[in-house]
């Protein structure tokens, strides 16, 4: 790391204008959109269908969290620059890593929605626990509750894609995809 110069302000803070070296980014395994282009847009079309009536602010969570859980660097990047961009709270999005430890930040809903996107997303056990989906469902009637778990099944697709063609983060800007 190169330095030239470390400062703080009237506060006590840092303010660190340092040149900073970063490691160099990495390189996408292939353009998957480009090779399978009809697979790419029946994904699009997909995404589309499966966010019919879902909260877009729920969407956005459940998007988040599973990227986390996938390690997905670009859809992470994506989803959180979405949610900024749609009114999100910086604090909601970083508590999501930890949202079991912080539910005041979240409704009951959405609290339901990211435990049912962990279950799908991880299928530890093999399966998606009664006790996560019935609390879904007391609080998502059957069509809100079809079109969640068809969102939430759609970005673990996409999170897949992501990681195994190495997609890069940083360069998204907040709705270029809508």
């Amino acid at each position: 790391m190169t330095t030239n110069e470390n400062t703080t302000d009237s506060t006590g803070q840092n303010t660190d204008t340092a040149t900073r070296e970063y490691v160099h980014e990495h390189t996408p395994r292939l353009a998957w959109a480009k090779h399978a282009p009809e697979v790419y847009k029946a994904m699009i079309r997909l995404d589309a269908e499966a966010r019919k009536g879902v909260d877009p602010v729920t969407l956005e969570l459940v998007k988040i969290r599973a990227s986390q859980l996938n390690h997905c660097a670009f859809c992470l990047d994506m989803h959180s620059k979405d949610a900024l961009a749609a009114g999100e709270s910086v604090e909601r999005i970083i508590q999501l890593g930890a949202w079991e430890e912080s539910q005041h930040f979240y409704t009951p809903r959405e609290i339901a929605a990211i435990e049912l996107t962990e279950a799908i997303t991880v299928l530890t056990d093999g399966f998606v626990p009664d006790e996560t989906y019935e609390k879904a469902a007391k609080l998502y009637d059957e069509k809100e509750l079809t079109q969640l778990i068809a969102a939430i099944t759609v970005i673990n697709a996409w999170n897949r894609f992501g990681v195994s063609t190495r997609m890069v983060p940083g360069h998204y800007t907040a709705g270029d995809f809508k």
